[in-house]
């Protein structure tokens, strides 16, 4: 079998599409997996119900009296440990960001090179179907002067 030959334009390996998922994770520093674990963690309803829970059992502990009072109204110590989840969880939570509009912008990249790649695709398309069209127009011009039965010229007077 011989090779086909296919227009330059197809043989072009210049822009290779990557999985960027893959890429972008595989490259992923310790400090951003775990900025993003904490940020997907805290971001769910699971968290929240979660938290929900604790606080509720926290100051119900601390209004009914069933066990000591480490922490009577208006919880203090309660609010001391929310804000230092806050300070810690907003920093993590923004480099998850970060990471992540770092991942939109190369995805913004690579759907840009599709788009092009997809571009010179069509035009190609479009031209080759021209092409067709010219040539269909040529073999009409053609058959015109053939007999229609026999695929023959008519016989010219000598």
């Amino acid at each position: 079998m011989t090779a086909l030959d296919f227009p330059a334009h197809l043989n072009d390996q210049t822009h290779v599409i990557l999985n960027i998922n893959d890429t972008l994770d595989a490259r992923a520093t310790l400090g951003q997996r775990a900025a993003d674990g904490v940020a997907k963690v805290m971001g769910s309803w699971r968290f929240i119900i979660v938290q929900t829970v604790l606080l509720s059992l926290w100051i119900a502990l601390n209004v009914t009296a069933y066990v000591n009072h480490w922490d009577p109204y208006p919880f203090i110590l309660m609010n001391l440990v929310l804000s230092m989840q806050a300070a810690y969880a907003a920093p993590v939570i923004m480099m998850s960001q970060n990471r992540q509009a770092d991942r939109d912008r190369v995805a913004a990249h690579n759907d840009y090179l599709i788009n092009v790649k997809a571009e010179v695709e069509v035009r190609a398309i479009l031209e080759h179907l021209e092409a067709q069209s010219a040539a269909l127009g040529q073999i009409q011009v053609d058959l015109k002067g053939r007999d229609v039965v026999t695929g023959s010229l008519p016989h010219l007077p000598e």
